[in-house]
């Protein structure tokens, strides 16, 4: 049986829509960035951390994984408020950055962890188009205040790796790593 060690929507979706079965288990994990740690290390490590941090019995396979955006080597992650999360749109609108995710599957003492990235590039917004998606509430809850799959879909101009790796798991990863277990 697969463990979810994450409370997203979006990445129990992905696996649904997938066809893998889980089941969700969650701890709380610190996601606190290292000083001078770099956004790979950064993922990895939390995604580590999470399975890591989930009670499984021996036969159970545990899933971590933690997304985050990087633009200009700066991580972006969930905004604290409408102006952080405004002042990451504009930071991205019309640039492209990278998305990563770190996984780690781990049953037992057998650990794998890995990671996904895909750049996205944001067509220009305008000041209201970002004061209207902010006040929609969609991008408060998401790592550089936006979802893909959302309401900010119009403004995305194309992406270069894995959809679901933006959305919130490389599941296609994933599934190459619970394949070769």
């Amino acid at each position: 049986m697969l463990v979810l060690a994450s409370q997203s929507p979006r990445r129990s979706e992905i696996l649904r829509q997938a066809g893998i079965p889980f089941i969700v288990r969650v701890a709380a994990v610190d996601e606190t960035a290292l000083a001078g740690e770099k956004p790979e290390d950064y993922v990895r490590r939390l995604a580590e951390w999470k399975a890591r941090a989930v009670e499984a019995s021996p036969d159970e396979m545990v899933l971590g994984a933690d997304t985050t955006v990087v633009i200009d080597g700066v991580m972006l992650a969930k905004p604290e408020d409408a102006a952080d999360a405004h002042r990451m749109l504009r930071l991205l609108e019309g640039r492209r950055h990278v998305v990563m995710t770190g996984i780690c599957l781990k049953r037992a003492d057998h650990v794998t962890v890995d990671w996904a990235e895909t750049s996205v590039w944001f067509a220009q917004m305008s000041d209201a188009e970002i004061d209207a998606y902010v006040e929609s509430g969609e991008p408060m809850d998401k790592a550089g205040a936006y979802a893909i799959q959302g309401l900010a879909s119009k403004y995305i101009r194309q992406i270069e790796g894995c959809y679901f790796n933006v959305v919130g798991l490389p599941v296609s990863l994933v599934y190459r790593h619970l394949r070769a277990e």
